[in-house]
């Protein structure tokens, strides 16, 4: 499971479909939000949403940080033409949350509601099931009064109607009940409302945070309505990271592609997206986390020349500098379930042969470990890659545990 933030714009916007489609929870959210960006002009804004030029409003960046009315970042109970000029004087502008810095690029806009009771959900996915947490205290406090958050766990395989709400009210259980299957339906992986309000039967979601599950993108996309997985604040893209994120976008694959220390000892090829977290685990556990040079994975049965372009792109980057103690590639994965390993592998062949020069001049050591359709014919193009290139290529089918093929690449098992 890949976890990706979304903005609190679209988490409301999934939200306020949801309950529109479901009225049988008996609760109701209008959704009025719009999202302003550099380009967008709010008079625009106004003439198709008059409830701007009609209501109060609240105006903060919706761009995956938290803390914003801490940092100054939330505007309150103001006019359009306030709201406007606030949005103005920020949009463009460099701001430091926490250690990281970044420039504002989109604020969320949206009626103010005023209420007096503030209250605190979340839900989050765990290995064995969903956990929920809730408390009728919510707000900036909730983590100093975490000792009034009531907590629900939800088993795989079973549904919330058959999860005892005890300890809240016959409302809140309703409002719970129909959120949890928010959810589920909608492949959340994390969400939190803190806080939100109850004016009768409509919803006010005032501070919303969520995680969706994107390797469920091929069911949901059109539930999702195309739904942007925007860039961590702060967080500037490589061109290399570029080029594999757009190559990511325009396959039903799974390619993905972050540099963590680009003079690295230690780069990483993983197919899967669970083996990619349990190489990196074991990496950091043998206590070379600061020589790790990549994380990523490609997974999702990718084409050969998808895998040949994912590939090459790590190998340039592994070969742009010298190292004195040379470097280790380590080609892994689990045991696929449909992914053909030989044509993946023909890919990464393909890649290593253009590659052969610079892998010797940076006397790099390449270390194999895979099973799944195909593995035998995989691993034996590799074995013969490294007699014609003259490599060292050290081969390991699913006889070998995952992470041993680690231990061995960095000197700890032979």
């Amino acid at each position: 499971m890949a976890q990706k933030g979304i903005r609190e714009f679209h988490a409301k916007k999934l939200l306020a479909r949801f309950l529109t489609e479901h009225p049988e929870y008996g609760f109701s959210y209008e959704g009025k939000i719009v999202l302003v960006m550099p380009e967008s002009a709010m008079t625009e804004f106004a003439r198709e949403n008059p409830w701007l030029k009609e209501k109060k409003l609240v105006a903060k960046p919706d761009m995956l940080f938290g803390k914003r009315g801490k940092h100054g970042l939330v505007l309150l109970n103001a006019p359009l033409e306030e709201t406007e000029k606030w949005i103005n004087e920020r949009m463009g502008k460099e701001v430091q949350v926490g250690k990281t810095k970044g420039v504002l690029t989109h604020f969320l806009v949206e009626p103010f509601v005023p209420h007096d009771k503030e209250y605190y959900i979340a839900i989050k996915t765990e290995e064995n099931g969903d956990r929920i947490y809730f408390s009728d205290e919510g707000g900036v406090k909730i983590e100093e009064n975490w000792e009034h958050v009531k907590e629900f766990f939800v088993p795989i395989n079973k549904a919330i109607n058959d999860v005892s709400l005890t300890g809240l009210n016959e409302i809140i259980q309703h409002f719970v009940k129909a959120l949890y299957n928010f959810f589920v339906e909608y492949d959340f992986t994390y969400l939190e409302i803190n806080p939100f309000a109850m004016v009768g039967n409509e919803i006010a979601p005032l501070d919303f945070v969520a995680r969706l599950d994107d390797t469920a993108l091929f069911k949901d996309s059109e539930k999702w309505e195309n739904i942007e997985f925007p860039t961590p604040f702060g967080r500037n893209f490589t061109k290399e990271e570029e080029f594999i994120r757009e190559l990511d976008e325009k396959t039903g694959a799974s390619l993905k592609l972050t540099i963590l220390n680009p003079d690295g000892y230690v780069w990483l090829m993983v197919a899967g997206g669970g083996a990619s977290v349990i190489y990196t685990d074991t990496v950091v556990d043998l206590g070379y986390g600061n020589e790790l040079a990549n994380y990523g994975e490609y997974s999702g049965a990718p084409s050969e020349e998808e895998t040949y372009l994912y590939a090459k792109t790590i190998l340039d980057l592994m070969t742009k500098k010298k190292d004195p103690r040379g470097k280790v590639l380590i080609i892994g994965g689990g045991i696929a379930n449909f992914t053909d390993v030989a044509k993946t592998f023909k890919g990464i062949v393909k890649a290593l042969n253009e590659y052969k020069d610079k892998l010797k001049e940076n006397n790099v050591k390449i270390f194999v470990r895979r099973g799944g359709p195909n593995y035998q014919a995989g691993l034996a193009m590799m074995k013969k890659l490294g007699k014609e290139i003259e490599v060292p290529i050290e081969v390991h089918g699913p006889e070998l545990h995952m992470t041993r093929v680690v231990k061995i690449a960095l000197g700890g098992e032979k």
